[in-house]
């Protein structure tokens, strides 16, 4: 395998992790989900259970699977922040949270809705999921670098190398 290789290992970067899982911003980022977690499961459990049967059957089947594809969304994006916060507690280590099981997924391109019918409040849900998704994503990508492993240099050899091109010039 070549060592520029894409497929090569990659190599998680416990410090960013870490520092990330001890930071405001994870801090903001973990209410702000656990809240839409909270508010959504209220919707569809309330209102939304309560609009979903004044819906026209086909409606109702658009809302069945809107709803499925919402609370699989969330589920995924509060399992990664809860390995986030495990690695806080240190009940987890940086590199096993580096894990692929535990990684966040490419999100497929999102289409909207295909019945115009199904209520506004899911949409609304939709798309803040959506954009939460988005950027629990883009976290994960910075913190868990997806480069190839560096090889350790040795520091000896380097400068040896270093003087040897010195003198050729």
């Amino acid at each position: 395998m070549a060592s520029d290789d894409l497929t090569a290992p990659k190599s998680p970067r416990p410090g960013e992790i870490l520092d990330f899982a001890r930071s405001e911003l994870f801090d903001r980022t973990f209410h702000e989900g656990m809240e839409l977690v909270e508010e959504t499961a209220s919707y569809l459990d309330g209102d939304g259970r309560r609009e979903s049967k004044l819906l026209s059957r086909s409606a109702a089947l658009a809302y069945a699977g809107e709803s499925m594809k919402l609370t699989t969304r969330l589920m995924q994006v509060a399992s990664w922040l809860l390995v986030q916060r495990a690695v806080r507690e240190g009940d987890m280590t940086p590199e096993a949270a580096a894990d692929p099981r535990y990684r966040l997924a490419e999100r497929k391109a999102g289409a909207e809705p295909t019945n115009r019918d199904i209520p506004i409040a899911l949409v609304e849900y939709l798309v803040r999921a959506e954009k939460l998704y988005d950027r629990v994503l883009y976290l994960d990508r910075r913190m868990y670098l997806d480069a190839p492993v560096e090889p350790d240099v040795n520091p000896v050899l380097s400068q040896l190398g270093r003087l040897e091109a010195a003198f050729r010039s």
